[in-house]
């Protein structure tokens, strides 16, 4: 990677699967939602709050979409890198390198009593179920830790293997996948019981997981210091991994289109996002966009990607019908993430060394006024936007 030091990149890993986790709650939650009896609206019926750590103060920043302006930092723990929030949208998890793992009540944004996992179980990666009813936390103790969130006690560790940075979990939650980093496997676990399967063997140092809506395939980055040029599909009903498909150097996030259909992967060392059509499992051609293009997300419907650029400082639109480049978006210096709100109206990109959250508007493609919050040595963050509101009982 162009940019940062190994342990940047693994703590960006832990970050991402967490937005990844929390779109797989999302659309799990909304099949779910199908409970009888008379709905009551929970979450949030505005638009959502932005929630971005800080990790020199120990802060999260909560940013209401509606209005774009900071609320008072929450403290949260040391070194906050991973923030996760339920599919109902009441709770945030953050987890840090304190060992902590901080329950944030999105209502009023305070901090409840921190989850204390234990000296040496710094968080690596977070997911959610579909039901929004556990927290796992993957340590750097190797071990995959539930937390029940009706009380927000911990459960028996899950041993999986060393440095666990990428999680996701089947539609039907069923089933976590953790990617180890410096195992080159995967190793998947039934939620119900916490049985560990079979390693699967993936390519070299793999990082973000994701899983297709209909939970036949999961699509794994492989990454390690520039070493792994690939991205690997395993079947989930054989448990299999199938051919890696070659992206170019420096593979540093994916993501899946809403339907399934493609993998957009953002290819640090060649500028570029490379297109996989998940059915034929071949690459298209790379779509040049900013210097080391670092985030990536996909609106609600599908039809744009947005691509953060590390070095140039900018945010680009892919058509993702064409699969063209739209023109590059000034954002703040370095940015590191990116997420979209779940209406589609806004993107927000993270500059830590900005220290700015920069809105876009989806509509034209312009760029609000930055919000600022407390700058940092660009070191690794999270970020992480409220879901929509659901239906629950």
């Amino acid at each position: 990677m162009k940019d940062s030091t190994g342990c940047a990149k693994r703590a960006l890993a832990a970050v991402a699967c967490c937005a990844a986790a929390l779109a797989l709650s999302a659309a799990g939650s909304s099949r779910a939602a199908a409970a009888a009896g008379s709905p009551a609206w929970s979450g949030h019926a505005d638009r959502g709050t932005v929630y971005v750590a800080d990790p020199q103060q120990g802060t999260v920043t909560p940013i209401p979409v509606a209005t774009n302006t900071p609320g008072t930092a929450i403290p949260v723990g040391e070194f906050p890198t991973a923030i996760a929030i339920t599919p109902n949208g009441r709770t945030a998890y953050v987890g840090s390198q304190q060992g902590l793992v901080t329950p944030i009540r999105t209502a009023t944004n305070t901090a409840l009593k921190p989850v204390d996992l234990g000296s040496g179980n710094q968080t690596d990666s977070m997911a959610i179920t579909p039901n929004g009813k556990i927290v796992y936390i993957g340590t750097e103790a190797g071990t995959v830790v539930p937390i029940r969130v009706a009380g927000n006690k911990p459960g028996k560790p899950i041993s999986v293997g060393d440095n666990p940075f990428g999680m996701a979990i089947t539609p039907n939650g069923k089933t976590a996948y953790v990617s180890l980093f410096t195992g080159d496997t995967v190793v998947p676990f039934r939620t119900a019981t916490g049985t560990v399967l079979k390693p699967i063997k993936v390519g070299v140092g793999p990082l973000k997981i994701v899983i297709t809506p209909n939970g036949k395939t999961a699509w794994v980055e492989n990454n390690n210091e520039g070493v792994g040029q690939t991205v690997t599909p395993i079947n989930l009903r054989t448990n299999k991994a199938g051919r890696p498909v070659t992206v170019g150097p420096d593979p540093e996030d994916i993501v899946l289109t809403p339907n399934g259909r493609t993998l957009y992967v953002a290819v640090n060392g060649s500028d570029v996002v490379v297109p996989v059509n998940t059915a034929t499992r071949k690459a298209g051609p790379g779509i040049t966009v900013g210097a080391a293009p670092i985030a990536i997300a996909v609106t609600p419907d599908g039809r744009t990607a947005y691509v953060a650029s590390f070095l140039s400082s900018t945010v680009t639109p892919i058509n993702t019908a064409t699969d063209k480049a739209g023109q590059p978006i000034d954002v703040g210096l370095h940015p590191r993430y990116i997420a979209i709100t779940p209406d589609g109206k806004t993107v927000y990109a993270y500059s830590p060394a900005a220290g700015t959250v920069t809105p876009i508007r989806t509509a034209t493609n312009t760029a609000l006024q930055p919000v600022n919050v407390p700058a940092n040595d660009d070191l690794p963050s999270a970020m992480a936007i409220t879901p929509a509101p659901r239906c629950a009982r």
